[in-house]
């Protein structure tokens, strides 16, 4: 089934959905609809950093390098992501947050996929 097949490119791709290549907020027949796990290509220019923390997590979430420097910032915890494929995972109610040290590029992965999560100005949705 073609249908079922679906094939990008992740750069190009993620720009027109604010980075996710995966996850529930693709169309149900869309073969990147998943309730299950989220799937983003992050792209941050030198000195981006997250507007707020995340609070209330309701998901666990890997974060890998795939060029750059990124630092994720934990509770009571700095992680520097420095080589390529270095990656930090973080598990549900853990607050977060995020600053490029460099150009970078990084892939996450997020479980479930949560319909209508959306950080808001409190952090959370």
């Amino acid at each position: 089934m073609t249908d079922s097949v679906y094939v990008g490119n992740a750069g190009k791709d993620a720009a027109l959905d604010r980075g996710w290549l995966l996850g529930h907020c693709k169309e149900t027949s869309d073969p990147r609809h998943s309730e299950d796990v989220e799937i983003k290509w992050g792209v941050h220019p030198k000195g981006d950093e997250r507007a707020r923390w995340v609070t209330g997590e309701e998901r666990t979430a890997l974060l890998v390098l795939v060029s750059g420097r990124f630092r994720v910032e934990l509770p009571g915890r700095s992680v520097l992501l420095a080589e390529q494929g270095d990656y930090v995972v973080w598990g549900k109610g853990v607050d977060h947050s995020w600053f490029a040290e460099e150009e970078s590029v990084v892939l996450t992965v997020r479980w479930p996929s949560v319909p209508g999560y959306k950080v808001t100005g409190n952090g959370r949705r």
